[in-house]
C-alpha cells in the first residue's frame, strides 16, 4: 500500500510538471541584460496574468547565445527557443507567429545618435534628410533597419554590436543611432572605455519601428496566451506602468521637444502593422512632429 502511494504521488508530480508550460526566451549576456530586462518583465507578467486560463508556467533562458538569424531559425522550429522579441518585417511575419503589440510602444523608432565628442558643431546644422545623407551611419551586422537607412540613400557601415562603440573614436563612421531607451544605458556601460563617445544634442531620427514577440506558427497556444496577457496588461494599466518604469528617465533626458525631428520612411512595414491604434504607441509631447 505504501509503495502504491509513492507511485501515485510520483505520477501526480509528473502530471503537474507536464502541465507546466516552459517558455524559453533568448539567452542574454550579462553586459546586455539592461537592454532586455523590460521585455523579460513584460513576458513574465503576461504569462502570470493568464495562469487561471492557461495553467502554470516556467520562464527560462536558452542555454547559449545565438545570432539573430539563428534565433529566427530556432523559434520557427520551437526546439531551443519558443519565444523571441524582434523588430518586424514582412518575411518575419510570414515565417513566424507575430503578436502585434509593440513592446516598447514604438519608442525604438525615436533615435538619438552617438557621435565623437569633438564633432557636435558639425551636426548642429542638420535639419533634413538631405543633410543627414552627408554622414555615414554605424549599425550592427544584419540589423533590420540597415535597409531602411539605405532606402533613404544613407551610407551604412556594419560591425559587431560591441565594436560599434569603439569605432566612433577613429571616426570609422559619423553617427551610431540608438533608441532613446537604449542610448543612456549604453553610455553608462561603454562610455568609460570609450571617452570620445558622446550623445548628439540637436536632432532625433524617427521611423516607425514596432518591436514584437514572435513564436512558432506551430505554437498557437503560446502565442494566444501571450497576446491575451498583453491585452490584459494594456487594459489594467500594467503595460504602461512597466513602459514608464524603464523609459521615463530616458524620455526626460532626451528632451525630444527641443530637438529637430528627421522623419525617415519605413516602406518595409507589413500591411497589418496597427499604426492607427493610438493606445499601442508612444507619442512625444507637442512640439515634435514628423516632417
Amino acid at each position: 500500500m505504501y509503495k502504491s502511494f509513492i507511485v501515485l504521488g510520483f505520477c501526480l508530480i509528473n502530471l503537474k510538471a507536464l502541465a507546466e508550460e516552459i517558455v524559453t526566451h533568448p539567452y542574454i549576456k550579462e553586459e546586455q541584460s539592461s537592454r532586455f530586462e523590460d521585455l523579460i518583465e513584460i513576458l513574465d507578467i503576461a504569462m502570470l496574468k493568464t495562469q487561471t486560463d492557461f495553467g502554470s508556467y516556467q520562464l527560462r533562458s536558452s542555454a547559449s547565445d545565438m545570432t539573430e538569424s539563428r534565433l529566427l531559425h530556432e523559434v520557427k522550429s520551437g526546439n531551443k527557443v519558443n519565444v523571441i522579441w524582434s523588430s518586424t518585417s514582412p518575411q518575419k511575419e510570414e515565417n513566424l507567429r507575430v503578436i502585434r503589440i509593440p513592446l516598447r510602444k514604438g519608442l525604438l523608432g525615436y533615435r538619438l545618435s552617438f557621435i565623437h565628442k569633438d564633432e557636435q558643431a558639425k551636426f548642429n546644422q542638420v535639419q533634413t534628410i538631405t543633410d543627414l545623407k552627408a554622414f555615414h551611419i554605424g549599425q550592427g551586422m544584419g540589423w533590420g533597419d540597415i535597409r531602411l537607412y539605405e532606402n533613404s540613400d544613407i551610407i551604412v557601415e556594419q560591425a559587431p554590436y560591441q565594436s560599434l562603440f569603439k569605432m566612433i573614436a577613429p571616426k570609422r563612421f559619423d553617427l551610431f543611432p540608438r533608441g532613446i531607451n537604449e542610448i543612456y544605458k549604453e553610455l553608462d556601460i561603454y562610455g568609460e572605455a570609450n571617452p570620445k563617445l558622446a550623445i548628439e544634442k540637436s536632432f532625433a531620427i524617427y521611423y516607425p519601428w514596432p518591436y514584437y514577440f514572435f513564436t512558432s506558427k506551430n505554437n498557437e497556444s503560446l502565442a494566444l496566451r501571450i497576446e491575451v496577457g498583453l491585452k490584459r496588461m494594456i487594459a489594467d494599466g500594467s503595460f504602461d506602468r512597466i513602459f514608464l518604469k524603464y523609459n521615463h528617465v530616458a524620455i526626460q533626458k532626451a528632451k525630444l521637444s527641443e530637438r529637430k525631428l528627421i522623419h525617415l520612411e519605413n516602406p518595409f512595414l507589413p500591411e497589418d502593422t496597427p499604426l492607427d491604434d493610438a493606445k499601442l504607441w508612444y507619442f512625444p509631447k507637442v512640439g515634435l512632429q514628423p516632417d
